[in-house]
């Protein structure tokens, strides 16, 4: 199907023009970055660029990059770039280091636009009902949808995370026609639905690496259309791509307002199609622009699709994070991968646990814990069948461990725990050995 525009201008002009846009964008945030002084502006003067005007866009791949690590290493605001903060994002970061982000109120606007054409190729008007449950907070999910719907001119329901009885109460009385949560509590939804018919015609669904396997499961309990968006507070938010329903499942890059590109380990860009670190400069941003930053988040970039009216750049969905690939005995691994195995085999719930063993240092081991979705399933033969599959797929033997069902803990709030390392004491979930 073909989708209407919300913002013709922007996503359906011909790429020769927009990349006029985007070389005049790059220039003026260049210059911003320079009059900062900070750490980005040391970088690009050593690397000799004194003005906008020494970059094109085809210099990008030989400037110095920026990462999550600089951010830290400045906190709080070391590469703020205007006075003019109304508002500050972010997460908690790693290791009890928070990452914080201004914002002026021209990022605002920026985010508010981009996640109204997210929402709009999704299926969302003017006349559409957004049961909103993802997290408000310093989390940019809630409220970065509920800057979006209101843009758009639909109608917000801010129920944020978790209570999902009150979840179901409100979809059911309200009537949404869009529902916006991460993925794996659409999944808790769906299944506290318990088939029960909706009003939900399609889902936004993001802040997680889901599968396609993941995407069947959501549609199947919710009678929906799942689509994938992506966005990380560093760059703006959600709304940095996002699926829409004739996006040929990709995530369409709001490329006028953030430069993408994807890079192998060494720093070099990769082919269209090949997987790679994605690295965004923010054309737009003035709170805290960035110049080639690293996310850490692995995809594989395309063209738009044939005749669509949306002429921008997508992405696929996400392989993984590179912090998140795991080496197991020379194997690299990416937690995805084992997801879309076991989402395959219609006996194994979407609730699971990778474990990298890493208490024997000369011999590491992947566990798995699965869930079987009914009492009736032969957990033996479902483990014998999933250690196959996964070798098939993955080059290397795992141990598989099939649970009673609801012992692999959920998440209601935040981010699904998909992920553990165990590298000494008692396992990260009962019944692994």
């Amino acid at each position: 199907m073909v989708v209407p525009l919300v913002d013709a201008d922007a996503e359906g002009i011909a790429p020769e023009r927009r990349r006029l846009v985007q070389q005049r964008r790059l220039g003026q945030v260049v210059d911003r970055v320079l009059a900062t002084g900070n750490v980005q502006a040391e970088r690009l003067r050593a690397a000799g660029v004194e003005s906008g005007t020494d970059v094109t866009l085809g210099d990008l791949p030989g400037l110095p990059t920026v990462s999550k690590a600089d951010i830290w290493d400045n906190y709080p605001f070391g590469l703020q770039a205007s006075g003019d903060i109304v508002c500050v994002h972010g997460s908690s970061g790693t290791g009890g280091r928070p990452t914080l982000i201004p914002y002026t109120a021209s990022d605002i606007e920026v985010w508010a636009s981009v996640m109204a054409r997210a929402l709009g190729g999704a299926g969302a008007t003017r006349q559409s009902v957004i049961h909103n449950g993802y997290g408000y907070g310093l989390f940019t999910g809630g409220l970065g949808v509920h800057h979006g719907g209101i843009h758009l001119g639909a109608t917000v329901v801010p129920v944020s995370g978790g209570m999902t009885d009150r979840q179901i109460r409100l979809i059911q009385d309200l009537r949404p026609d869009i529902l916006t949560c991460t993925p794996s509590y659409a999944i808790h939804l769906g299944e506290a639905l318990k088939g029960e018919p909706t009003s939900l015609r399609a889902g936004v669904f993001g802040a997680e690496p889901w599968t396609e396997e993941m995407r069947a499961q959501i549609e199947a309990l919710l009678n929906i259309r799942a689509l994938d968006i992506y966005g990380l507070s560093e760059i703006i938010g959600p709304g940095v791509a996002c699926e829409s329903l004739d996006s040929a499942g990709m995530l369409n890059v709001a490329e006028d307002h953030f430069f993408v590109e994807a890079v192998d380990a060494q720093g070099d860009p990769v082919p269209d199609g090949t997987p790679g670190e994605l690295v965004f400069t923010t054309l737009t941003k003035t709170g805290m622009p960035l110049i080639r930053y690293r996310t850490g988040d692995v995809a594989a970039l395309a063209d738009p699709v044939p005749g669509s009216p949306r002429t921008l750049r997508r992405m696929s969905k996400l392989k993984g994070r590179t912090d998140d690939m795991l080496i197991i005995r020379g194997v690299n691994v990416f937690p995805t991968e084992v997801e879309a195995v076991l989402l395959a085999d219609d006996r194994v719930s979407p609730h699971y646990l990778v474990v990298e063993d890493r208490r024997d240092p000369k011999r590491s081991e992947l566990r798995v814990a699965v869930e079987p979705f009914t009492d009736s399933v032969d957990t033996a033969a479902l483990e014998r069948d999933l250690v196959v599959a996964l070798r098939e797929r993955l080059g290397i033997s795992c141990v598989v461990t099939a649970l009673e069902p609801g012992s692999v803990p959920r998440t209601e709030v935040g981010k699904a725990r998909r992920l553990a390392r165990w590298n000494q004491g008692e396992p990260p979930l009962a019944g692994l050995l």
